[in-house]
C-alpha cells in the first residue's frame, strides 16, 4: 500500500507526528482499555499483558495526518469513501455519476496502453457509461478557471503591493499556487500561518469542476446536488485528502424544514489513475478496441473540430499563465512563444524574468519537490524571497510524476516513462489561453458573472487552517 502512495504521505524526514509502522494515534481516541481479571503487581515487576479483543476501529481520510505512518506503513487504514467498491456500490443505488477525468491521468493510460489521449478519453467514456455514468468530463476546463481567478488574484495583490508598503500588503506577495494537496497538506500542518497567507486562495481543478458540477451543472442536466455523485479521476492519492476537507462540503435545504440541511460534497470520491486501470482489468474489458464516444461538451475543452485544447505545462501551467497576464495587464507587455525558463539547481526549480527599462519588474519560477520547496519556505520565512509567483508542486517532476499514476513496466526505467508522458501529454492538444475559452466565458455570464465576483469569491476561492500540534508530537518531533 505505502508504495502507491504520493512522496507526500511517503516523506520520512520532515519532523513527522508519528514515525513509521506506529499504530494510529487518531484510531485510538476516545477507546478506553477494560482488564477484566486485573491483578494488582508491584511497581517494578515486569509482567506481559494479556491481549485484549476490541472492535475494529474505522478511520475516515478526514482524520489523516499526511504523516509517514498509518496510511502508509500499516495496512489497516480504511479508505472508506474513496475506493472502486463504493464508486460501484453508488452506480448500482442509482445514482447520477460524473465522472471528471484529470489530463494526467489521460496521458498516463495513453502512454500504457500505447494510443492517444483524446482516445483515451473517447475509450473512457465508452467505458464508464457501459457502467451506468451519466457524463464524463474534463478538468481541464476547471484548471481554465482556476487560471483565470489565479491571474486576477495576482494582480490585484501586485497591485496592492505597489500602492502599499504596510505590514498587511508585504504579506501579499509571493504568491504561492494552491492546486497541489500535499503542499498545502504540509503547509498548514508542518508550516502554520507564517505561510498560509502567502498561498492562493484559488481552489484546485478538482474542487472547482466539482463545485461547477454541484451549484451549476447538475441543474442544467435537472438534478439537485444530493442525487449527483461526482467521481474525479487524478494522478494523485493526496486528492483523496484535498475531496474530504470540511472546506468543501456545502449544506442545501431539504423539503423537511424540521431536518437538518443536506451536507453535501463537491467531490464525493477520486480514483487514481492506477484504480481505473485495475477496474478496467477487472471489468475484463479489451480497452484498445473500445468504440470512441462522442465527448461530453458541457464541460470539457474540446473544439468543433473535436481537438482538446488546454495550456501549456503538465502540472497545469499556472507561472506560464499568470506571468503572461501579469506582463499584458500590468506593463502592456504581449509575450509570444514559450517562456525562457532558466534552470537553477535542478530541472525541477526554474525561474523566468521580466524587465522593463533594465529593471526586473516581474519573477517567477516553479519549485517541484521538497527538497526545493523547503528552500522557497525558508526564504518567505525570513522575508528573504525575491520571487513574485511560485508554481509550488509536491512530487519532483509534477503532477504526470503523481504517486496515484501507472507504475513503470517490467524493463522500464521510471526516467523513460516520464520521459514518455511529457512527451505525449500535449498530443493533439491546442494551446489556447484561458481568457479566450468560450466555455469558461459561459460559466462567468450564466453563473460567476466575473472573475473576482463575491459568487466567483464563494465557489471557486478557500481558506486554509493551521493546524496546531499536540503536546505528543512534539515530544516525539524533539
Amino acid at each position: 500500500m505505502s508504495e502507491k502512495f504520493s512522496p507526500t504521505l511517503r516523506i520520512g524526514d520532515l519532523s513527522d507526528f508519528i514515525a513509521p509502522s506506529q499504530a494510529c494515534v487518531v484510531s485510538l481516541k476516545g477507546l478506553k482499555t477494560t482488564a477484566p481479571n486485573t491483578v494488582k503487581r508491584d511497581k517494578h515487576e515486569v509482567a506481559i499483558a494479556n491481549k485484549e479483543q476490541t472492535d475494529p476501529v474505522k478511520i475516515s481520510l478526514k482524520d489523516c495526518l499526511a504523516c509517514s505512518g498509518c496510511i502508509t506503513s500499516a495496512e489497516t487504514v480504511m479508505l472508506e469513501k474513496q475506493s472502486l467498491d463504493d464508486f460501484l456500490s453508488n452506480i448500482d443505488k442509482g445514482k447520477a455519476i460524473i465522472v471528471s477525468l484529470s489530463p494526467q491521468s489521460r496521458a498516463s493510460l495513453a502512454v500504457y496502453f500505447g494510443i492517444s489521449p483524446l482516445q483515451v478519453f473517447k475509450k473512457l467514456t465508452t467505458f464508464f457509461k457501459s457502467l451506468g455514468v451519466k457524463a464524463v468530463f474534463d478538468t481541464s476546463s476547471s484548471r481554465d478557471l482556476t487560471l483565470i481567478e489565479t491571474c486576477n488574484e495576482f494582480v490585484n495583490r501586485y497591485k496592492q503591493i505597489q500602492l502599499s508598503n504596510n505590514e498587511k500588503s508585504n504579506s501579499a506577495l509571493p504568491m504561492l499556487s494552491s492546486a497541489c494537496p500535499g503542499w498545502i497538506c504540509y503547509a498548514e500542518k508542518q508550516l502554520g500561518s507564517y505561510i498560509l497567507p502567502f498561498i492562493s486562495s484559488v481552489k484546485s481543478p478538482q474542487q472547482i469542476i466539482g463545485a461547477t458540477i454541484k451549484h451549476h451543472i447538475c441543474q442544467k442536466m435537472g438534478l439537485r446536488p444530493d442525487e449527483v455523485y461526482h467521481v474525479t479521476v487524478m494522478p494523485c492519492y493526496d486528492k483523496k485528502l484535498e475531496a474530504v476537507r470540511d472546506d468543501f462540503v456545502f449544506e442545501v435545504e431539504q423539503e423537511d424544514a424540521n431536518k437538518n440541511g443536506l451536507r453535501i460534497a463537491e467531490v464525493d470520491s477520486v480514483l487514481t489513475t492506477g484504480e481505473v486501470l485495475d477496474l478496467i482489468k477487472f471489468k475484463a474489458v479489451d480497452f484498445e478496441t473500445l468504440d470512441d464516444s462522442p465527448l461530453d461538451k458541457m464541460l470539457t475543452n474540446v473544439s468543433e473540430e473535436g481537438y482538446l485544447y488546454g495550456v501549456a505545462g503538465s502540472s497545469g501551467g499556472y507561472a506560464d499563465t499568470v506571468f503572461r497576464n501579469a506582463a499584458r495587464m500590468l506593463y502592456g507587455r504581449e509575450i509570444e512563444g514559450p517562456l525562457a525558463f532558466k534552470s537553477l539547481r535542478n530541472m525541477d526549480f526554474r525561474e523566468v524574468t521580466l524587465e522593463v527599462d533594465g529593471k526586473v519588474v516581474l519573477k517567477f519560477a516553479l519549485c517541484y519537490g521538497f527538497q526545493n520547496l523547503q528552500n522557497i519556505v525558508r526564504k518567505v520565512k525570513i522575508g528573504k524571497c525575491d520571487y513574485h509567483f511560485v508554481e509550488v508542486m509536491a512530487c519532483p517532476s509534477g503532477c504526470l510524476n503523481g504517486g496515484g499514476q501507472i507504475k513503470p513496466k517490467p524493463q522500464q526505467s521510471p526516467k523513460e516513462l516520464l520521459q514518455s508522458l511529457e512527451t505525449i501529454y500535449m498530443e493533439n492538444v491546442l494551446i489556447k489561453d484561458p481568457f479566450e475559452n468560450l466555455l469558461v466565458k459561459s460559466l462567468y455570464d450564466e453563473w460567476l458573472e466575473k472573475p473576482g465576483s463575491e459568487k466567483a469569491k464563494r465557489h471557486m476561492h478557500t481558506e486554509y487552517h493551521p493546524m496546531v500540534k499536540s503536546v505528543t508530537a512534539q515530544l516525539h518531533n524533539w
